[in-house]
């Protein structure tokens, strides 16, 4: 892959795709080719798949269903969106990746972490992150922002306990500790200026 592919990783919350968005605007400012994205979504398919996991009404949904439908999603977004743009030298960024399928269903579900990787292997052919920032915040405070924020999408996964979160968030901690170079924190628990600063200095410095 001849450009780099970025991933923003966190609990629900954390602000990461908010910065997403700044640093999309900074960086192609400072003259990169940026395209910025999401997941589950980024493109017309998953898209439709994302309307079915996030839908509030869908509480019966199977958590290895669950699980294969973002690998779906994730399939789909890679080969249409993702990997024409990274053969094209661009910077990809994008909001969620693999790992929050490891934190979320892999941790928090219980399916297995490694059995998760397993099913997103098939998914992804070896593809992945050059560079992960994780927005490191306290799930509560996190959830307290959504409350707050009534521009938010709403979703299915707003209806988990605090619990739920809270193993969400464990499981990052783990992945954070098995891919320290690739996965980076940064602080979310501050001003919104502070917090893109912070992913802006590490990617610019991953960049270098």
């Amino acid at each position: 892959m001849k450009g780099k592919f970025i991933t923003f990783e966190g609990v629900e919350g954390a602000g990461k795709t908010s910065v997403l968005h700044a640093l999309t605007d900074k960086l192609t400012d400072l003259g990169y080719e940026v395209v910025a994205t999401r997941e589950p979504g980024g493109i017309d398919i998953a898209e439709q798949i994302r309307t079915i996991l996030h839908d509030r009404a869908n509480t019966k949904m199977e958590e290895r269903t669950e699980a294969l439908l973002y690998a779906a999603a994730r399939r789909q977004h890679l080969v249409e969106k993702v990997l024409p743009a990274l053969d094209e030298g661009k910077i990809v960024l994008c909001d969620r990746f693999i790992d929050s399928s490891l934190a979320y269903q892999g941790y928090a579900r219980g399916l297995g972490m490694e059995e998760v990787f397993q099913i997103n292997q098939f998914a992804i052919q070896d593809v992945m992150p050059n560079l992960t920032l994780l927005f490191d915040i306290a799930p509560k405070k996190g959830l307290e922002r959504i409350a707050a924020n009534k521009n938010r999408e709403k979703n299915r996964l707003d209806l988990e306990t605090i619990a739920f979160h809270e193993k969400v968030y464990e499981g990052y901690q783990l992945l954070h500790e098995q891919y320290p170079n690739r996965i980076q924190k940064i602080n979310a628990n501050q001003a919104f200026q502070d917090v893109e600063r912070s992913a802006l200095d590490c990617i610019l410095a991953y960049l270098k």
